[in-house]
């Protein structure tokens, strides 16, 4: 995610950035920031500081205080005090004005290295394999989800990540709050019920409440379990 108010420059980052291989979106403000972050997940906020309405080191603090997608604060301004500020309110890593290409990357690169909960490009799976379960196929690189029947069922970014979670740990209880922090969802308050809303959702979408013993498992107090077996299809 971008989060830079000069169209133009954000445009350009963003290009550099799916040039290199990432999915990337561009925002212009606090505003739409936070309501990209609910439609979708997101790996890595690299965040402008001067921007209109909230700065960039307050929206830094707000999305501290709520998640720990890693952050790269952007600046023209280089002094020692923003670097300071902004590390301080828990961003990553900072890179100022003007820089090029390479370094850009290379900071994206290592931030994601060491926080180790992206999805790096050259992890992505092969393009044909699947995830099977109960009669559906999932694509973790296509991103498509198809029903017994043949159907392409649409899902969300933020859909589709917890689905892949679920998925990459069948037969396993997993707490909400670690469904948060591994789906990244969206930017909330941690007392929210982001994940809860999302599980129902999901269910909805792969029948769940049409089956006997549901795919999707409640336990109560606690979290959720994928309950359905999961093979690996493709290469």
């Amino acid at each position: 995610m971008v989060v830079e108010d000069d169209a133009a420059l954000r445009t350009l980052l963003t290009r550099l950035l799916r040039e290199a291989g990432y999915e990337t979106t561009g925002v212009g403000d606090g505003t739409e920031l936070e309501q990209a972050m609910t439609d979708r997940a997101v790996d890595l906020v690299l965040l402008d500081i001067m921007l209109p309405g909230p700065s960039g080191l307050e929206l830094c603090r707000r999305i501290r205080e709520r998640s720990r997608v890693p952050v790269i604060m952007v600046s023209a301004r280089g002094q020692e005090a923003d670097r300071v500020a902004g590390l301080d309110l828990g961003a990553d890593d900072y890179i100022a004005k003007p820089f090029g290409r390479s370094e850009l990357l290379a900071r994206v690169r290592a931030v994601l290295r060491r926080t180790g909960e992206a999805h790096v490009p050259l992890d992505v799976p092969p393009p044909d394999q699947r995830l099977e379960f109960a009669g559906w196929q999932y694509r973790p690189r296509m991103r498509e989800l198809i029903s017994p029947a043949g159907a392409d069922v649409s899902l969300t970014g933020a859909e589709h990540e917890l689905l892949l979670t679920l998925l990459r740990q069948p037969q396993r209880m997993i707490g909400r709050e670690r469904l948060l922090e591994l789906t990244r969802s969206r930017v909330g308050p941690p007392s929210d019920r982001s994940i809860d809303v999302l599980i129902s959702r999901l269910r909805r979408k792969i029948g769940d409440g049409r089956r006997a013993v549901p795919i999707i498992r409640t336990v109560r107090g606690v979290g959720y379990m994928f309950a359905a077996d999961v093979t690996i299809a493709g290469a």
